[in-house]
């Protein structure tokens, strides 16, 4: 289901929607043939109905007013305002589960706010980037921290309605970086990430090569053929790679490895371990129209693994079980999509390819849920660079065809065709791509 459906949970943020943002705020409630018009598109749906009338309600109970013109005295009386911040920090500490002294609580709200501001932050200088202008923050938007100051601002009609908007926005993502940081105290994410890491040095990884040491190798990839896959890749050693002759469809890609012994047999290996942030958590939610970190953000730790071969990625499987049963912890494998040796994945995330080749499970050791995504060398560099599979023309993807894009950057508020956006923010990644040989004939890869 879009974000931009009927029944979204993000109805609020919908600009196609009953709840939008309207170009002028009457706090006085007359009953204007705007207001008609309204009311009357609100009537459409019963669904909308209960929603509004659900958010009205606690927006009444936030601010501790029982009418909308109540409002005018807590844009008009500073002192009245910060009785209200305060009494709103005290609800907003309990509703998160937050400990500690009102300080303590308006810190951590304070975090939330930086999250919200990291969400656009990132679309801004990732996926808009050659638009950063049309979507930057209101100046008056991206400085306010308070919930109360940000949802009296949505109901001052001196802001124009792009500011508004973004206030409103702010909001929700601020409840959403909320509900992701208390399902991260909840499950003690931080403890188990560091556990986790400490698994690997301990029981993984080779004890012939230091702590977050590495092997520092290329990979020279050959990709001739019409939607860019690769056809062939060699390993070179690091002091060859200044000598390559790149051209095109040729990639030089840098591996950083490690290495994990198996009986006499030290076998490299590109790991990245991640954390997701909880930018990123907030954007999953999104996408997957879920207020709810339980249910949507699965992968909150997570491995990507490189390895030279199908062969190796058995024995790097098996390694791992055992490793975990020297921890004195027994492994299962959940959730496992093999598409190494043939088939089509099928990904249930929107903008996801087929033809994405991978080993992807999830482990359960340790008290721990670890996702881990393995790719031999020839997956690895068709996942960084081939048509419609490269994870830079994902992530364009499931941002505009989730609705999130639509959703946080309104076509009316921002002036921007979406999917024309789209097209070219996919055709500048392929340009990034295929034509990078072009700069990195140094050998930097």
């Amino acid at each position: 289901m879009s974000v931009l459906d009927e029944k979204s949970v993000f109805t609020s943020l919908n600009q196609n929607g009953p709840l939008r943002v309207l170009d002028s705020v009457d706090l006085r409630g007359q009953f204007t043939p705007q207001v008609k018009a309204w009311v009357a598109d609100l009537r459409k749906s019963k669904l909308h109905v209960t929603k509004y009338r659900a958010l009205r309600g606690q927006i009444f109970e936030f601010l501790h007013i029982s009418r909308y013109r109540d409002i005018e005295s807590l844009l008009a009386d500073p002192e009245a305002r910060a009785d209200c911040s305060f009494r709103a920090s005290t609800l907003l500490g309990n509703m998160f589960g937050i400990q500690g002294s009102a300080a303590d609580i308006k810190s951590r709200v304070h975090e939330y706010s930086r999250t919200a501001d990291a969400v656009i932050s990132f679309l801004k200088s990732r996926i808009f980037s050659p638009y950063s202008s049309h979507v930057a923050i209101t100046n008056e938007v991206e400085i306010a921290t308070d919930p109360v100051d940000l949802l009296l601002l949505y109901f001052d009609d001196r802001y124009h309605k792009k500011a508004r908007f973004e206030a409103q926005r702010k909001l929700a993502l601020m409840s959403l970086a909320g509900s992701i940081d208390q399902r991260e105290r909840e499950t003690g994410i931080e403890e188990k990430f560091a556990l986790f890491l400490d698994f690997l040095n301990d029981y993984v990884w080779s004890r012939n090569q230091k702590i977050g040491g590495h092997d520092i190798v290329y990979l020279v990839s050959y990709h001739d053929n019409p939607d860019y896959y690769c056809s062939e890749v060699k390993i070179i050693p690091r002091q060859e790679a200044a000598s390559i002759s790149l051209e095109k469809g040729v990639k030089l890609t840098l591996l950083k490895r490690r290495r994990f012994t198996v009986g006499n047999r030290e076998i490299p290996i590109y790991v990245s371990i991640r954390k997701k942030p909880p930018e990123a958590k907030v954007l999953k939610l999104l996408r997957k129209n879920e207020k709810n970190p339980a249910v949507a953000v699965d992968d909150e730790l997570g491995l990507m693994a490189v390895l030279n071969s199908t062969a190796d990625v058995k024995t790097f499987q098996k390694h791992l079980t055992q490793s975990a049963t020297r921890a004195d912890s027994f492994m299962i494998l959940e959730d496992i999509s093999d598409t190494l040796t043939g088939g089509c994945y099928q990904g249930n995330s929107i903008g996801s390819s087929s033809k994405t080749p991978m080993l992807k499970f999830f482990a359960r050791l340790g008290g721990m849920r670890v996702e881990f995504i393995i790719h031999t060398n020839q997956s690895w560099v068709n996942y960084m660079y081939q048509r419609d599979v490269a994870h830079d023309e994902y992530e364009v993807k499931r941002i505009f065809d989730s609705g999130v894009a639509e959703l946080l950057f309104p076509q009316d508020i921002y002036f921007l065709n979406h999917q024309a956006v789209r097209d070219n923010m996919i055709r500048l990644s392929r340009q990034n791509i295929e034509d990078s040989w072009r700069w990195s004939k140094n050998g930097s890869g």
